[in-house]
């Protein structure tokens, strides 16, 4: 069964003829994509604005300390339509990925399938590498690395 949040789309946008793109289209790996980017995004600024102001625009910088600040546990998740979709994600200044873990999707010939479990990403592999190469980017960008008290404000 498609996950809460497709279904929603579907009977809420499509089913009402205000879909924009092919109904077979909505709950696809790509599909699904971008409707995690832009839940991400809005809980971002639903974050700053709990901080900075309810119902008021939010600046750049505002808006990247919601991203910077998300706290999404399997409640929210829930609220959202997103349970089983992706995991709890929590993030900060010095960590924007906020979560390790992923499955993966198997082509069948007809259609994506999961092919695995929930599994978590091994950090003590990753990070060094992840470091090296923000690094060198900050290195060639000539870019000054925030640092810990940066993230205080």
């Amino acid at each position: 069964q498609a996950p809460k949040v497709i279904q929603d789309v579907l009977k809420l946008v499509h089913d009402k003829g205000q879909g924009t793109g092919p109904r077979d289209e909505v709950g696809s790996v790509l599909y699904t994509r971008g409707l995690i980017i832009q839940a991400l995004g809005i809980e971002a600024v639903r974050r700053a604005q709990e901080r900075y102001g309810k119902g008021k625009v939010m600046s750049g910088e505002q808006v990247r300390w919601g991203l910077e600040n998300l706290a999404i546990d399997d409640k929210k998740l829930a609220s959202l339509g997103l349970t089983g979709v992706i995991r709890p994600i929590s993030t900060s200044c010095q960590d924007h990925m906020g979560s390790t873990w992923a499955r993966v999707h198997t082509w069948d010939g007809t259609k994506w399938n999961f092919s695995s479990d929930w599994l978590q990403a091994d950090e003590q592999i990753l990070k060094p590498m992840v470091r090296a190469s923000a690094d060198k980017y900050a290195a060639d960008k000539k870019l000054t690395r925030r640092t810990p008290a940066d993230c205080q404000s």
